[in-house]
């Protein structure tokens, strides 16, 4: 694996703050959901649909019905001026699958690596209210349904990954704002060599 590689991949953290005066492209939009279009999936059954949005006035509109960071209980999500300045609904088509599968998170991952490669960041949220998002895009419900939402734009924060200690898994921030990741050292993960 090349360090370039390594790096990408550790670059694709969960970011939760932008410069919201970098605007995202609807062509940018655009290709990162080829991205997911062209990524694998289970039997091939090609299920997952896009809806994006690059527009600043209903940026506005899809981020009052997102719920960020719950291990930050104190902090409300970013402020005016730190928001996304693009989103991507990660959608399933029902006609095709009923229910949500690794498939969503595999494209979502691509996503987020095509992100990074174009010196974006995101987050992917679940935590989200479906019915109105569904609204704000227009989708009828009995054809669709959001798996998640990821926020994109231009990170302003800080993200540095930590060793778990203690078994604490919970992500932090600083006084000085910078978030840290706690993850578990490869000896941790790896559970048996042969």
């Amino acid at each position: 694996m090349t360090q370039k590689f390594h790096d990408l991949v550790a670059g694709a953290r969960s970011y939760r703050r932008f410069d919201q005066s970098k605007k995202m492209t609807m062509q940018e939009l655009e290709e990162l959901a080829e991205l997911g279009r062209i990524t694998p999936c289970g039997g091939n059954r090609q299920y997952i649909r896009f809806a994006l949005c690059a527009d600043e006035k209903m940026n506005a509109e899809i981020y009052k019905n997102l719920a960020w960071a719950g291990y930050l209980s104190d902090w409300d999500g970013p402020v005016e001026g730190e928001r996304p300045t693009g989103y991507i609904l990660i959608l399933r088509d029902l006609s095709l699958q009923k229910n949500q599968t690794v498939d969503e998170g595999i494209v979502a991952q691509t996503i987020f690596l095509g992100a990074r490669d174009m010196g974006y960041g995101g987050c992917m949220l679940m935590n989200i209210k479906r019915t109105e998002l569904m609204e704000i895009f227009g989708l009828d419900p009995e054809k669709y349904a959001i798996s998640m939402v990821i926020a994109l734009g231009v990170p302003v924060e800080e993200v540095k990954m930590v060793e778990v200690k203690d078994d604490d898994i919970k992500y932090y921030r600083d006084e000085n704002q910078v978030h840290y990741v706690p993850k578990r050292s490869l000896k941790d993960v790896i559970v048996k060599e042969l």
